[in-house]
């Protein structure tokens, strides 16, 4: 099932893609996607819903993130080893943990503001795991088990507040907007192999990356089951699990970043696209 949240931001409702790519409304059989929808009896209860009779969705509504209720937006840093390899990196023995603030999560297709005092402002196409079921100290058998679907991410990152601002990474990742996902929750049974999913990113209609998730160096298994190990996971969760080469910091001869009216198109294969807009920052 592909799962959508549609509407004014702060006013979202659920929806599900049906076989013709209209959406229809869930707002009948779910509260929203987030929470004990996206569980084993959510899902199943949707999986049961005649979609064909649901109300359609008018065109050209907004595309809003498509999961609520996330308490922790968790990202893997260095996670892919062309990647590693574009930063000069050594690959991590473990995986890098940092957190992305949920006040930055917005649709798949809103801008993203510029914040104040920027000045290296990058993109990086990433992978969300969204958590489906309430996870502590799973096994590695397990880990898929707590796993609801996936979904395209922009880890949106300011370098000069992440590299050179000393402290932690957060600082330059949780910024207001810096975090679009959608448009679709993918059910994790749509998805026949997560770890082989092509995925791009362009601005201006540029090539800038060019990638698969089977470069992955810690997988989606092992990074549900990891992250487990150091705090709960809560289902509208979201893991954002690092990014192939082609990101602004590691362009050659030097380095490139966005700027106002620039614009990012990006998606991964089979969990759909996204298109965003930098603006100067607005209060």
């Amino acid at each position: 099932m592909k799962l959508v949240r549609f509407g004014a931001p702060g006013r979202e409702k659920p929806g599900i893609i049906d076989d013709k790519g209209r959406i229809r409304d869930l707002s009948g059989v779910v509260p929203d996607i987030g929470g004990d929808a996206i569980g084993p009896k959510g899902l199943a209860r949707i999986r049961k819903a005649a979609i064909d009779k649901l109300p359609a969705v008018r065109g050209g509504v907004r595309i809003g993130p498509c999961v609520a209720g996330t308490r922790h937006f968790i990202a893997i840093g260095l996670n892919y080893a062309d990647h590693a390899a574009e930063a000069g990196q050594a690959i991590p023995k473990e995986p890098i943990i940092f957190e992305k603030a949920p006040s930055c999560i917005v649709g798949p297709n809103d801008d993203i503001m510029v914040p104040k005092g920027s000045q290296k402002l990058d993109w990086e196409v990433e992978l969300g795991v969204v958590i489906g079921s309430r996870a502590r100290y799973l096994s590695k058998k397990a880990a898929m088990d707590a796993v609801a679907g996936y979904c395209v991410v922009n880890d949106v990152s300011e370098r000069h507040f992440q590299l050179e601002r000393h402290g932690q990474w957060t600082k330059g990742k949780g910024c207001e907007t810096f975090g679009p996902i959608g448009p679709w929750l993918v059910t994790r049974d749509e998805v026949e192999n997560v770890q082989r999913l092509s995925m791009f990113l362009d601005v201006n209609g540029e090539k800038r990356q060019r990638g698969s998730t089977r470069t992955m160096i810690f997988g989606v298994a092992h990074l549900v089951w990891y992250c487990s190990q150091f705090f709960v996971l809560e289902p509208g969760d979201v893991i954002t699990t690092g990014t192939p080469p082609g990101v602004g910091l590691g362009m050659k001869p030097e380095p490139v970043y966005l700027k106002a009216g620039d614009r990012m198109h990006l998606g991964i294969e089979g969990l759909g696209e996204q298109s965003q807009k930098v603006v100067r920052f607005r209060m």
